[in-house]
C-alpha cells in the first residue's frame, strides 16, 4: 500500500526541498515507484534540484482545478524510471490549494505509486497543513540550532492534533532528521547536541546529514546529491535514512571532528 511521506519543518532554509529531492531519488533507486510532490506554491524550487524546471508544463494547481489530467502534470526523472515530479505553481496563491482538491490528487497518487513525498512549506500556513494532513509518516527536517528545534516541536503538535489520523484516533509516524550538522562547532558547543534535540523532541531519530558543500553544488546542477555525489556523506546518510525508512534497523552514526584520533574517526559515536 502506498506511504504518503510529508517532509516538513517549523522553520524555512532547513533542508525540506534538498532532502525531498535525496529521499525520492534514493527510494526510487531501490526499485519501488516514487512520487516527490512540490506543495510550496507560489515558490517552485523542487523542480530546480530535481533538474526539470525547464520541462514543467502543467502543475499541481492545474490538476486540482481541473485544467489538466494528473498523467499530464507528472513529470518522469530522465535518471531513474520509477521517479516521477508533481510541481507546484509559481504563479497562483497559496488559497487556490483545497482540502478536497488534495485529497483526490493524493487518492490517485496512491493508485500508481509506492510513496508519496510531499515537499511541505515552512510553518504552519495553509500549504503545509494540507501537505500534513493525508500524512502516514512525517519526516521532520531540523537543524541543531533552538529556534529550529522550538518550531519543530510545534510541528509535532499539529501532526498529532490536526491530521486526518488524529481525527480517526491514530498517530502519524513521525521521524527526525538532523540537517546541516558541523561536528567541529557541535564540539565548540556552538550548536545543540544531539541528545539535547533528541530529549526536546522525543521522536526517533532518522538521520544525521553532515554539513558538506556536495549539497550545494548538488542543488546547483540540478541533480539529488545521492545521485550527484552518491559517496559522498550527506549522499551515505540519505541512502542510511532511506533503509530505516524501510523498516531496517540501522545504528546512527553522529560525525564527528577531524582532529579526532582516526580509531575513534572510524568507530564514530553511535546514538538512538
Amino acid at each position: 500500500m502506498a506511504k504518503v511521506v510529508v517532509v516538513t519543518s517549523g522553520k524555512g532554509g532547513v533542508g525540506k526541498t534538498t532532502t525531498t529531492a535525496a529521499l525520492g531519488a534514493a527510494l526510487a533507486q531501490t526499485g519501488e515507484k516514487v512520487v516527490v510532490v512540490d506543495f510550496d506554491v507560489g515558490l517552485r524550487n523542487l523542480d530546480l534540484l530535481m533538474g526539470s524546471e525547464r520541462r514543467v508544463v502543467f502543475d499541481l494547481i492545474n490538476v486540482i482545478q481541473g485544467d489538466a489530467k494528473l498523467a499530464q502534470a507528472l513529470i518522469r526523472d530522465k535518471r531513474i524510471e520509477t521517479l516521477s515530479l508533481l510541481p507546484a505553481s509559481q504563479t497562483r496563491d497559496k488559497e487556490a490549494l483545497t482540502g478536497e482538491g488534495v485529497a483526490q490528487v493524493l487518492s490517485e497518487l496512491r493508485e500508481t505509486f509506492d510513496w508519496i513525498l510531499c515537499d511541505s512549506p515552512a510553518g504552519i500556513e495553509r500549504g503545509a497543513t494540507l501537505a500534513m494532513h493525508h500524512a502516514d509518516i512525517a519526516v521532520l527536517v531540523t537543524n541543531p540550532e533552538v529556534s529550529s528545534v522550538r518550531d519543530s516541536d510545534r510541528i509535532i503538535g499539529i501532526l498529532d492534533s490536526k491530521t486526518a489520523k488524529a481525527e480517526r484516533g491514530e498517530r502519524v509516524e513521525k521521524h527526525l532528521l538532523l540537517t546541516r550538522y558541523d561536528p567541529v562547532r557541535a564540539a565548540r558547543g556552538d550548536m545543540l547536541k544531539v541528545e539535547d534535540v533528541l530529549e526536546i523532541l522525543s521522536i526517533p531519530l532518522l538521520g544525521i546529514i553532515p554539513e558538506s558543500q556536495e549539497v550545494l553544488r548538488a542543488s546547483n546542477v540540478g541533480c539529488p546529491v545521492t545521485l550527484n555525489a552518491p559517496e559522498s556523506a550527506p549522499a551515505r546518510a540519505y541512502a542510511d535514512a532511506v533503509k530505516r525508512l524501510r523498516g531496517e534497523t540501522l545504528k546512527v552514526t553522529v560525525p564527528l571532528p577531524t582532529r579526532v584520533g582516526l580509531v575513534s574517526r572510524l568507530l564514530g559515536r553511535r546514538v538512538a
